[in-house]
C-alpha cells in the first residue's frame, strides 16, 4: 500500500512536468551500450581519414569513414567514440554478484546507421559515411556494430584520429555582466590552471589591446545526481573559463581573443572575435532583442536524428546567424541542449551556437531539462535532466545571478529591463524567488527603461497547449497564483515562456480578462500584460487544445522565435518569425509615452491624499 501511494505521488509530480514526455527520448539513450558483446571479425574493417584534423586551426572538420562487414544487416550502425580507447577496467560491474565488467561503459557522442549512404549495404557489406567532428579535447575512434541499438555487437574498431591541438580554447559565449558596461567571455579548453594561465586580450577596434584574467571551473562525475549523467552519459567537460571585461564604453565595437599562457612562455590563441558593447540604460536608440526557448541541438551531418528529436534546431540557429547584424542580444529561456545526461552534447551545443554567442550576449534561463531530478532540490521531482541537476548549465554559461544555483537574475539592455525567473525553483508567494521577482520589477525606472519584460521557462502565465487544457487552467499548476498581481502592479509589458513547443500570443490581460480588443497595435495606458509562449525554437512540437480560449490571439504549430525592436522610448515592434524562412507571421506594435506608464489602471491605482 505504501508503494502504491508513492507511485501515485510520483505520477502526480510527473504530470506537472509533462513536456519532456511528448516527442521521444534522447537518441543516445536508445543505445544499450552496457550490453555490448564483442565479436570482432577478421574480415570486417573500419577506417577513418584524415587522421590529423585542424592543421590550419579549424575546430570543425568533415571526415570519411569506410567500412566492410562480411555479414551485413539493416540494423548495423557506426558509433563515434571520444576518447578513442575503450578501457573496460574503468567500467563499473554490470552484474555486482558476478563482478562482470562491460566492454564499453560510455555512450558514443554520435552515430549513424551503416546503410545511410548506400541502399546496397545490406547486400554488399561495403559503405562509407561522412561525419562532422568538432574539437572536443580528446581523440576519436569509430566502431562498427551489428545487432541494432538494443543489442549491440562490436564487429570492428577504427584507427584513432585527433585534432592537432585538442586542448585549444574554443566556443566563446558572451553574456551581460552584473552591470550594464560589463561583458563576460566564457569558453572551453583542455588547459587546467597547472598547465596554463587563461586570459582574454581585448580592446576597442583600432585601439591598443589589454589583457584580463579568467577564472577556471570544471565539474566531475561525482557532481552528477544520477544516470545517465553519472554513468554511460558521462564525458569529461574540460575546463570552463570566464573573464570579465569591465568599464566598456557604450555602443563601441570591441575585438577580443582568448589566450592560454603556457609555463614555457608561449601563448595558445583562439580566433579573433568581436562584439558591440551595450547601450547606456535609457539610451534612446534602435535596440533589437531575440527571445526563444527549447531549441536543443542537432547534427549537421545527420547523426542521431532518426527520431527527429530537435528537428527545428538548425533552422533556428541558421536564421539567427543570417540576421546577426540586426540582433543585439539573445535570450534562450530554458531547455538549451536536451543533453539529458549525455555530457558530450554540451560541447556540440556550444559549437552550434558559437557564431551567435561569440558576437552578441547569449543570455539563458533554466529549464526542466537542465535542472530537474528527484530529491535534488528542484521544485519538480522529475528526471528530466538525466541526472545533470543543473551542474553543466550552471558551469558552461555565465549569467548575472547572485547565486548560480538559484537561476534568477535581472539584466538591462538600453531601453529594456529584463526579469528572468527560474521556474524549476519555487516562485510562489512568500518564497525567496518571489521576493526577487517583486524587487526586480519594482526597481526599474520606467522613464529611462519603458519596456519591462518578464520571462520564465515553464508557462507561469497562459497557454492553450493540450496538456494544460486538460488540467483546466491553461497554465503551469500554481503558475500565475501570486505572480499575476506583480505583473499588474508593476505593469509588465510582455511575459515570455518556453516549455511548450509552439507559439502563442495572448491579448493584454488583467485579472484573467482581456482589457484591449486591439490585436495589432496598442497605444496609451499600460492596462494589461501580453503573455507569449515561444518554446518552438527546435524541439518536437506540442499540440494545442481543440478549444481556442478567449484570450488567445494567435497560435502557430511550427518552429520559430520572437524579435523585439525598440525604436525609441515610445515605440516597440514585436515580430514572430518562422525558423524555416525567417518571415514574419505575427506582429504588433506598442506606442505610448511615459505618462501612459504612470497612469492609473483599473483597481491598481496608487493611493492619493486630499492634502494640498
Amino acid at each position: 500500500m505504501v508503494w502504491f501511494w508513492v507511485l501515485v505521488l510520483f505520477t502526480a509530480n510527473l504530470k506537472l512536468g509533462l513536456a519532456h514526455i511528448h516527442g521521444g527520448e534522447q537518441p543516445l539513450a536508445k543505445i544499450n551500450i552496457l550490453q555490448t558483446t564483442v565479436a570482432l571479425h577478421e574480415s570486417a574493417s573500419i577506417s577513418a581519414e584524415p587522421v590529423l584534423l585542424g592543421l590550419k586551426g579549424e575546430d570543425t572538420e568533415w571526415i570519411t569513414v569506410n567500412f566492410v562487414n562480411p555479414m551485413p544487416s539493416l540494423d548495423d550502425w557506426v558509433g563515434v567514440f571520444s576518447p578513442a580507447k575503450f578501457d573496460p577496467l574503468t567500467c563499473p560491474p554490470v552484474n555486482e554478484r558476478k563482478k562482470q565488467l562491460p566492454y564499453i561503459c560510455s555512450a558514443p557522442i554520435k552515430y549513424k546507421y551503416a546503410n545511410e549512404s548506400s541502399s546496397y549495404y545490406a547486400k554488399t557489406g561495403t559503405a562509407s559515411l561522412r561525419f562532422q567532428l568538432i574539437n572536443q579535447r580528446a581523440d576519436f575512434s569509430f566502431a562498427l556494430f551489428s545487432g541494432g541499438l538494443s543489442d549491440p555487437i562490436l564487429v570492428a574498431i577504427s584507427n584513432p584520429i585527433s585534432f592537432a591541438n585538442p586542448k585549444a580554447p574554443l566556443y566563446p559565449r558572451l553574456a551581460q555582466g552584473k552591470s550594464w558596461n560589463e561583458m563576460t567571455v566564457t569558453w572551453t579548453s583542455g588547459y587546467d590552471i597547472d598547465e596554463a594561465v587563461p586570459f582574454v586580450e581585448w580592446g576597442r577596434k583600432g585601439d591598443l589591446q589589454v589583457r584580463s584574467p579568467a577564472g577556471t571551473l570544471t565539474f566531475k562525475q561525482n557532481s552528477m545526481c544520477g544516470s545517465p549523467a553519472s554513468t554511460v552519459g558521462w564525458r569529461d567537460p574540460g575546463f570552463i573559463h570566464t573573464s570579465f571585461l569591465k568599464d566598456l564604453w557604450p555602443n563601441f565595437v570591441y575585438m577580443y581573443r582568448m589566450g592560454h599562457l603556457l609555463y614555457n612562455g608561449s601563448v595558445v590563441w583562439s580566433k579573433t572575435y568581436s562584439f558591440k558593447s551595450s547601450p547606456y540604460p535609457g539610451q534612446n536608440s534602435l535596440q533589437r532583442v531575440v527571445i526563444f526557448g527549447d531549441m536543443g541541438k542537432a547534427e549537421r551531418d545527420g547523426s542521431n536524428e532518426y527520431s527527429d528529436y530537435q528537428p527545428g534546431s538548425l533552422n533556428t540557429t541558421d536564421q539567427l546567424i543570417r540576421d546577426l547584424d540586426n540582433i543585439d542580444i539573445v535570450f534562450h529561456i530554458g531547455d538549451l541542449t536536451y543533453s539529458n545526461g549525455y555530457i558530450s552534447q554540451w560541447d556540440q551545443f556550444t559549437a552550434q551556437v558559437e557564431p551567435i554567442a561569440s558576437t552578441v550576449p547569449y543570455m539563458i534561463a533554466s529549464g526542466n531539462h537542465e535542472r530537474d531530478w528527484p530529491n535534488s532540490g528542484s521544485f519538480y521531482d522529475t528526471p528530466d535532466s538525466g541526472g545533470e541537476c543543473g551542474v553543466p548549465a550552471e558551469t558552461m554559461f555565465y549569467y548575472p545571478a547572485e547565486n548560480k544555483a538559484k537561476f534568477w537574475y535581472s539584466t538591462d539592455y538600453g531601453l529594456f529591463h529584463f526579469c528572468i525567473a527560474d521556474s524549476e525553483h519555487d516562485w510562489r508567494e512568500g518564497s525567496e524567488q518571489y521576493r526577487f521577482i517583486e524587487q526586480c520589477l519594482a526597481s526599474v525606472d520606467r522613464h529611462r527603461q519603458p519596456w519591462l519584460i518578464f520571462s520564465a521557462h515553464r508557462v507561469l502565465g497562459y497557454s492553450s497547449n493540450d496538456w494544460y487544457s486538460q488540467e483546466g487552467a491553461y497554465e503551469e499548476p500554481m503558475g500565475r497564483d501570486g505572480l499575476q498581481k506583480l505583473w499588474q502592479k508593476y505593469k509588465v509589458d510582455i511575459a515570455f515562456y518556453g516549455h511548450v513547443h509552439n507559439y502563442e500570443r495572448s491579448c493584454p490581460i488583467y485579472q484573467n480578462q482581456c482589457v484591449n480588443k486591439e490585436k495589432n497595435h496598442y497605444s496609451g495606458t499600460v492596462n494589461g500584460t501580453i503573455h507569449v509562449v515561444v518554446g518552438g525554437a527546435g524541439s518536437h512540437l506540442s499540440k494545442f487544445s481543440q478549444l481556442i480560449p478567449y484570450w488567445s490571439i494567435y497560435r502557430d504549430y511550427d518552429f520559430g522565435f520572437v524579435k523585439l525592436t525598440a525604436f525609441n522610448q515610445s515605440s516597440l515592434l514585436f515580430e514572430y518569425k518562422k525558423s524555416r524562412d525567417g518571415k514574419v507571421y505575427d506582429s504588433f506594435t506598442i506606442s505610448r509615452d511615459y505618462k501612459d506608464v504612470l497612469a492609473c489602471v483599473h483597481d491598481g491605482c496608487e493611493p492619493t491624499t486630499l492634502a494640498s
